[in-house]
């Protein structure tokens, strides 16, 4: 099992074309821990603002009647891709993992491939 500090340096180191990556409590919309982004792109405030992304979306599938639970959220800019994993091992209830990628350098499948392999071995 891996700890936060541990998982958010391997999702940078392993996943190509990764730039930042967030574990964040949906819940408080606070980052537990960030690793990456840049002067221009403030993890913590994309944190927070994902965080609405996850609610608004339990909120409609909840209006909707959708029974499934949500594996990741996919938005994509021009030249970004955010992924947004929720959690859904031992003690991630009410996290996400939120990782942002160079849409140039980054295999979409393979980083959700890594993202759910690195969700398992993360010990919250």
């Amino acid at each position: 099992m891996a700890n936060t500090e541990t998982t958010l340096k391997e999702c940078l180191a392993s996943i190509e074309g990764a730039t930042g990556v967030a574990l964040v409590d949906y819940t408080s919309g606070m980052a537990l821990g960030t690793m990456g982004g840049s002067k221009t792109f403030d993890l913590n405030v994309a944190a927070a603002g994902n965080t609405d992304v996850v609610r608004a979306k339990m909120r409609t599938m909840e209006h909707l009647g959708l029974k499934g639970g949500i594996e990741d959220i996919l938005i994509t800019l021009t030249d970004q891709y955010h992924l947004i994993r929720l959690l859904t091992g031992r003690g991630g209830n009410g996290l996400f993992l939120y990782l942002a990628l160079d849409a140039k350098r980054a295999n979409l499948a393979m980083a959700r491939h890594q993202l759910k392999k690195i969700e398992e071995d993360l010990e919250v």
